[in-house]
This record gives structure tokens, sequence and C-alpha cells, in this order.
């Protein structure tokens, strides 16, 4: 129950701490140290617009201390937040603070820092951001600020690279024109002539097979049709693996059916049977 109570206790101590700004001050030089402008800041209302010339230093101090004690504290975090507007652009500055929340911030215009935004006849609104683990946030409008425009970037090698190109045309071959019926009409025959030459000459001499149908020669005969059928179906359907799968399947059989015919062939020259 103390335990508790001390967590709850912790949470309210800490909804209720907050940080507040102390002594908040501007100064423009110019670049032989002669002070421009001087002025306190004030937390309830900005001042009026400063500005900046091509070799201009702004410097601003102020310190960071808890509104209930007035003792000076570090945020774990400050930043100097300038923002145009007009455009939405904007950059995040850290400000180094020291453990007793003295802090300062130098804008030399002579060597500005990356973290200012591309800039043109728009004020920049400067603000300061506090961030702790044990405060409450703040956030304090501090001015506006006018600096000399940005100039324009130079053109980084692959801008090219990043815009919209233009959109790729396919350029396909013309689909391939077949020949003309009658042309291969002629190679076909040119290529069944063959053919047609062989059974006309078996149709002289006669062709005389008298053990076809025998029981010796008919598996023989049958499994190299079968080997036949199987490349028409490569042809057709299959793949290269399906066909040396199913050709070693049938391979087998083959050897044996061929060595059974060939012995029968060899009786039947002899005339043993």
């Amino acid at each position: 129950m103390i335990w508790q109570f001390s967590w709850l206790l912790f949470a309210a101590t800490v909804q209720a701490s907050s940080l507040s700004l102390q002594s908040p001050r501007f100064t423009i030089s110019a670049s032989d140290a002669t002070q421009l402008r001087s002025d306190t800041l004030s937390l309830t209302k900005k001042p009026e617009p400063l500005t900046l010339g091509a070799t201009d230093t702004l410097k601003l101090t102020f310190q960071i201390t808890e509104s209930d004690e007035g003792k000076g504290v570090q945020p774990h975090q400050t930043f100097l937040r300038f923002y145009d507007k007009e455009s939405g652009e904007e950059g995040i500055q850290p400000v180094r603070v020291t453990p007793g929340g003295k802090a300062k911030f130098e804008l030399n215009m002579m060597r500005p820092p990356a973290s200012i935004p591309p800039t043109t006849h728009n004020p920049l609104e400067v603000s300061l951001i506090l961030g702790s683990f044990v405060h409450a946030p703040a956030q304090y409008d501090l001015f506006d600020l006018y600096i000399p425009a940005s100039q324009t970037p130079a053109e980084h090698p692959g801008e090219a690279s990043f815009h919209v190109l233009p959109a790729i045309q396919h350029t396909f071959r013309p689909e391939q024109k077949s020949p003309p019926q009658f042309i291969s009409a002629v190679f076909a025959a040119a290529v069944l002539s063959p053919w047609l030459v062989l059974i006309g000459l078996w149709s002289k001499i006669g062709v005389k097979v008298p053990n076809f149908f025998s029981l010796s020669i008919m598996p023989f005969t049958a499994l190299l049709g079968a080997f036949e059928v199987l490349l028409v179906w490569y042809w057709v359907d299959l793949k290269l693996g399906q066909v040396l799968l199913y050709g070693g399947i049938l391979a087998i059989p083959t050897v044996f059916a061929g060595k059974q015919a060939l012995y029968a062939t060899g009786e039947w020259r002899a005339g043993r049977k």
C-alpha cells in the first residue's frame, strides 16, 4: 500500500512540475562586431520581426529553470524550430544546455547551419521546444526572423533518375507467315515419296515374314512399337525426363524379348524348328 502511494505521489509531482524560461535575450551583430539590435524577449508577446543580413550574426541566450523552485535544470532535449508558414518547410536545430540550465545559440549567416530550411521573402517562425522525462514538455514562440533568401541548390547528378520516365513501348516482331498450301503439299509429298517407292518395291519382290506372329517374335515387335508410340507421345506432350523414365522401364523387357527373338530366329535358320 505504501509502495502504491509513493508512486501516486511521484506521478503527481511530475505532473505539477514544469519548465520555464528565464532571461531570454537576443543580440544581432554585424561582421565587424557592431551591435545592430539587442533586446530581452517576452514569453507572452513576440517582438518586432528580426532581420539578418548576409554577414550578420544572431546570438540567443536564456536559462531553463523549474517553475516551482526557480532552480536551473538541464532538459533531456532542447531544440530551436525554424518554420516557414507559407511553404511548410521547417528545420530543427539542437541547442546545448549546461547542467545549470544556461544555453547559448549563435546563428552566423556567413556559415548558416544545415538545419535552416530553404527561405524566400517569408519570415521564419522561431520557437523553442523543451523535452524532459521528469518535467512537462514546453514550447515557447520566440520571434519571427527574416534572413536572406537561400540560393537554388545545385542539381544532384542523379536528379534525372527520380523523375517519371516515359512509358516503355515494346516492339514485337510480326507473326511469321505460313507458306502457301501448294508449297507445303509439294514438300509433304517429297517427304512421303520414299515410302511410296519402298511400298512399290515390296509389292514387286514380295515380303515374306513367316514367323512374324510367332510367340517368340511378336513380344519384341510389340515392344519396338511401344518405343515408337513413346516418341510420338514425347513430341505431343511428354517432357524429356518422363521419356527417359518410361524408356528405361520399356528397355528391360525389350532386352529379354530381343534376346529371345534372336535365339528363335537362329534356331529357324539352322533348321532345328
